[in-house]
């Protein structure tokens, strides 16, 4: 069997709706996921695009479409897939693409769906190509192929699924194959949030977490989030773990400032690792270009860290660009590193 992450406890999260709840997530971490779209800050396009899905699927009595998320990690791809089965009224059994190793794996999830439930894979792109080939006739057909036997006298039996709907989640759309995406109703990138987002993010999360904070104190955390909830309530985290160990019952700006100091954050949100790359570009390899193995070797980091978690914010900032020839920075990246470093 499939070795889950989640547990089989199931909480209401609405009327006759049912969601399973990660074994993970501390009791601050489950209150804090917005369980319904109404509780998801910011996204309205995205809210409004999936709302009108659910919606007209319930007045047809059908299941809702397939749906894919892209984007960066932390950005609200599971905490969608849970808002959508608690709208939808049903269970959700959430996995990963790197757990389903077998396509009997794949096979037990799939038969132990009831009707209209939700199945979420998260990392999707993760999944190996003969566990994918099983998922194709169940997403268009509802149905699952097994091969019994071996040889000539093999036998394939086909057997007919539940409606279900396939929440797939990925940071790397890219190594999806076309197969793949072409049968997902809905592929929906999930983008940075917005700075007001992030305010209202970690409002909601001081609220429930019972933290009073200075509004001085919030935009600075705000402002070094990344654009990321899941950075922004991580922070959030160490902050108060920083004013309860000094005793302070309000988070003012210097506490904020003096955690940042002890995690080595600057005032941009950028890590020890973020401004290493930065002067490594610009005193190493005279600005770039550089590629990207050379340096992930100079840093003795993964390749993929580096393109997926560090590159994607400092492109933002506008810090650093690609091209054909490898990363390259910027004006405003050098004078950064040039006055960070004097």
């Amino acid at each position: 069997m499939i070795k889950s992450s989640k547990t089989t406890e199931e909480k209401n999260r609405g009327k006759n709706s049912k969601v399973v709840v990660s074994a993970g997530l501390s009791e601050s971490e489950q209150k804090i996921r917005p369980s319904r779209f109404d509780d998801i800050v910011g996204r309205e396009l995205e809210k409004k695009a999936i709302s009108m899905m659910v919606g007209s699927a319930k007045k047809r009595k059908e299941v809702v479409d397939h749906i894919l998320f892209y984007g960066p990690p932390g950005l609200g791809k599971t905490t969608f897939a849970m808002a959508i089965a608690t709208e939808i009224g049903s269970s959700i059994r959430i996995t990963s693409g790197p757990a389903i190793e077998r396509q009997g794996d794949l096979a037990a999830i799939l038969t132990g769906l009831k009707a209209n439930d939700v199945l979420f894979i998260d990392e999707i792109h993760r999944l190996s190509p003969t566990v994918e080939e099983i998922l194709y006739p169940a997403m268009e057909d509802r149905a699952l192929d097994i091969i019994m036997g071996k040889g000539p006298s093999a036998k394939t039996i086909r057997l007919n699924l539940e409606p279900f709907t396939l929440i797939g989640a990925t940071t790397q759309i890219g190594k999806i194959s076309s197969p793949m995406r072409d049968r997902f109703g809905l592929v929906q990138r999930l983008d940075f949030f917005e700075h007001e987002d992030m305010n209202r993010i970690i409002k909601r999360a001081c609220k429930l977490w019972s933290i009073q904070m200075e509004d001085q104190a919030l935009e600075l955390l705000s402002k070094c989030s990344r654009g990321t909830a899941r950075i922004g309530l991580r922070l959030l985290r160490r902050v108060r773990d920083y004013a309860q160990d000094k005793d302070r019952d309000v988070v003012s700006l210097e506490v904020v400032q003096r955690t940042f100091e002890l995690l080595g954050i600057d005032e941009m949100g950028l890590e020890g690792i973020d401004r290493k790359i930065l002067d490594l570009i610009l005193n190493s390899f005279g600005g770039g270009p550089v590629g990207l193995s050379t340096l992930a070797a100079s840093l003795s980091e993964d390749e993929g860290t580096l393109s997926e978690v560090h590159e994607p914010y400092l492109m933002k900032c506008g810090f650093i660009k690609r091209t054909n020839r490898g990363r390259v920075l910027t004006e405003k990246g050098i004078r950064y590193i040039s006055q960070l470093y004097g």
